[in-house]
């Protein structure tokens, strides 16, 4: 989805990234006997996304300061900080699990397309002069699962979609089983906020594992996405008139069998 910037340089910044506030309860449908793996792996391979992202949230300041030049955010000192956001949000370091696994395989391509994703903006990162760089998370969650799947193409593929009426990126537009969920599960009022949405259909003509974690507006999404609705924020769309608490994202996760 597209991003957005306030008069201060930061307002929105967090909007349908870190500050967006998930759960990870878990509701299937109809899953085989393994399943749990299943669930382990994409509940996972979503925290990581999570953790990375938080790294740059946490670093908007120095990305955005146009006095800065080397803003010493290299791919692997983003991955060490996410590593450590990880761990502290799983209790689980990467490096313990084994390589050999599905979940070891996926992790490690996440985190090599955590460096890349990183490696290949070091010029707009370090670009002096220059305020804001429109590097921030919801960017580059999108630049790390696009990295990712060239890795995992045939096993998984991760994506931040949102209701239809909500994505400004149509890369980011669900498709059809993931707008059904979040039309008839995520945007329920009975449905438990943070609870995960799973089950087993199919995804590009393959049967798929698939995971649905709703994240949700936080106050600082709002310059953007609150009220007024209709009124045209800073980056030129009209606002949706969101409150906080609103479903404002999905982390969309497809294993396939």
């Amino acid at each position: 989805m597209r991003t957005w910037i306030g008069p201060a340089g930061l307002l929105g910044i967090f909007a349908l990234a870190t500050s967006l506030i998930g759960g990870l309860a878990l509701s299937t449908a109809a899953l085989p006997a393994g399943a749990d793996d299943d669930a382990a792996t994409a509940k996972n391979l979503a925290e990581m996304l999570r953790a990375a992202r938080q790294v740059i949230s946490n670093n908007q300041g120095r990305i955005n300061d146009p006095e800065l030049g080397d803003k010493g955010l290299s791919g692997q000192v983003v991955l060490q900080q996410a590593v450590e956001n990880y761990k502290k949000a799983t209790g689980t370091d990467p490096a313990t699990i084994d390589p050999k696994s599905r979940l070891g395989r996926l992790l490690r391509a996440q985190m090599d397309a955590i460096v890349e994703a990183t490696d290949a903006n070091q010029s707009t990162i370090n670009a002096k002069g220059v305020g804001f760089k429109a590097f921030i998370p919801a960017v580059f969650a999108r630049l790390v699962n696009e990295a990712f799947e060239n890795r995992a193409r045939d096993e998984a593929q991760i994506k931040v979609t949102a209701p239809e009426q909500l994505v400004r990126n149509r890369k980011a537009r669900p498709d059809e089983w993931e707008a059904n969920v979040i039309r008839s599960k995520l945007l329920q009022a009975e449905w438990p906020r943070g609870q995960v949405f799973a089950g087993v259909t199919s995804a590009k003509g393959r049967s798929a594992y698939r995971m649905m974690m709703p994240e949700y507006y936080a106050s600082s999404c709002l310059s953007c996405h609150g009220s007024p609705k209709g009124e045209t924020d800073i980056t030129g769309y009209p606002k949706e008139g969101g409150k906080e608490g609103d479903l404002g994202a999905v982390i969309s996760v497809t294993l396939f069998k």
